[in-house]
């Protein structure tokens, strides 16, 4: 069962093998960097905490995003899984069949990515020397614990998420998980848009708390409104698609097809959100803050705290960016026979492809929305604290180049895989 799951399913398991070997490189990265500053015995704390803090970033994000990747692959196994039933697997049998699935995925992706987090520290440790942010003699160290610690972190999260993903196709009775893997649910979770809601509530009223107080503790605070507040939209992921989808039945024809198809797959599309929320309310956050304070000061951010920000945000956003055009490649080749349908059914090429274009500017919209939304509850509070001001400022060009490359993201992700699979045959594909 196991390895035919893996044989019949490669590409779904590509996204999260990516995600878990980016996951070990930046704990890696991590842990070497405290190793490495603790060894230099800096006398600047500020400094010295910057790998711990590193680390438990990237821990934050690894369990985030890795557990949704691998969730997503596994809601992809729904029919297969219902079949498995079926023919009289136990609900047991099928839990631990995923749950190997999800270890054996694991390994040699974190293998991968533990020599890619070795040089990825010596780079950035490099870096900092260079930026002036540490001294030039700083030795770069290996963390005792790196091994063990990247593959609990892998391993652990991938079993969270694939064995949360099995719960209810495995408890379901046969019929009516074959039912649900050829129909999708379009029902709100009971549990899930609650959750979402609170989590959504509880980060912004960290952000009123920390508000008032001051402006080091406010900085620290902020990653963990800004976490809470891209769980809390994950969860709502998929009522936010539907609300978006409303706006998209105005676009004609191929927006009411577009709405449809975003509606039957709020469920499987709101596993991107997470991580394209991260990826635009990390960036966003981190420019805003350096282009308001330089408009409102008059002076520039000093060139070593900009390099520092920046290289770290740049490679939690990279991590989160990578993590959703992976979802999105897997949710768009779960679908490669549902567009072959549309063709056979009189659709011509370029009509199916302008659907999944309008799909891909829902999920944009949505994203930037959400993105927007979360940096600026983060964001304002710090600027009130730090600058006394509760007004943003950002070039145009800078808006539009984000906005560019959020699109460029879930374009590469849908409409990049369903240009390629409308060039073969439809009846190939839906046989």
């Amino acid at each position: 069962m196991i390895r035919q799951a893996l044989r019949a399913n490669p590409w779904a398991f590509l996204g999260p093998a990516a995600t878990q070997a980016l996951a070990a490189a930046l704990v890696t990265t991590g842990l070497c960097l405290v190793a490495s500053f603790d060894g230099a015995r800096l006398g600047d704390s500020d400094v010295a905490d910057i790998g711990l803090i590193f680390t438990i970033s990237s821990v934050y994000l690894a369990v985030l995003i890795v557990g949704v990747t691998m969730g997503t692959a596994i809601a992809g196994q729904a029919r297969d899984i219902a079949l498995t039933r079926t023919v009289g697997a136990t609900p047991g049998r099928v839990r631990r069949a995923i749950a190997a699935q999800a270890v054996l995925v694991a390994l040699p992706a974190t293998a991968f990515g533990i020599p890619l987090g070795l040089l990825a520290g010596q780079a950035w440790l490099h870096g900092l020397a260079g930026s002036g942010v540490v001294p030039a003699g700083v030795a770069f160290r290996v963390h005792g614990g790196t091994v063990p610690i990247a593959y609990a972190v892998t391993v652990g999260t991938s079993l969270l998420g694939a064995m949360a993903a099995a719960i209810r196709p495995s408890r379901l009775r046969p019929a009516v998980a074959l039912t649900e893997a050829a129909v999708p649910r379009r029902g709100t979770g009971r549990v899930r848009t609650p959750l979402g809601l609170l989590l959504v509530a509880g980060g912004v009223a960290l952000a009123v708390v920390i508000s008032d107080l001051d402006a080091a503790t406010a900085d620290q605070a902020g990653l963990f409104v800004m976490l809470a507040m891209c769980v809390g939209t994950g969860l709502l992921g998929p009522v936010l698609l539907r609300a978006a989808a409303l706006v998209a039945r105005r676009l004609g024809p191929i927006g009411t097809l577009a709405a449809d198809s975003v509606t039957a797959h709020a469920r499987s599309l709101s596993g991107a959100l997470v991580p394209l929320t991260l990826a635009v309310a990390f960036a966003a956050f981190t420019i805003v803050r350096g282009t308001t304070v330089a408009h409102v000061t008059g002076v520039a951010t000093p060139s070593a705290d900009r390099w520092l920000e920046y290289s770290g945000t740049g490679a939690y956003t990279a991590f989160a960016a990578i993590a959703a055009v992976n979802t999105l490649l897997t949710v768009m080749h779960a679908r490669r026979r549902d567009l072959a349908v549309m063709r056979l059914a009189g659709g011509t090429r370029g009509r199916t492809l302008a659907v999944v274009v309008c799909e891909a500017l829902i999920v944009t919209s949505t994203a930037l929305a959400a993105g927007a939304v979360v940096a600026a509850t983060t964001l304002l509070p710090l600027l009130h604290t730090a600058l006394g001001t509760w007004r943003p400022w950002l070039p145009v060009s800078w808006l539009v180049a984000g906005v560019t490359a959020a699109a460029a993201l879930v374009f590469a992700g849908m409409v990049a895989p369903a240009a390629a699979g409308l060039r073969r045959p439809p009846i190939e594909v839906a046989g």
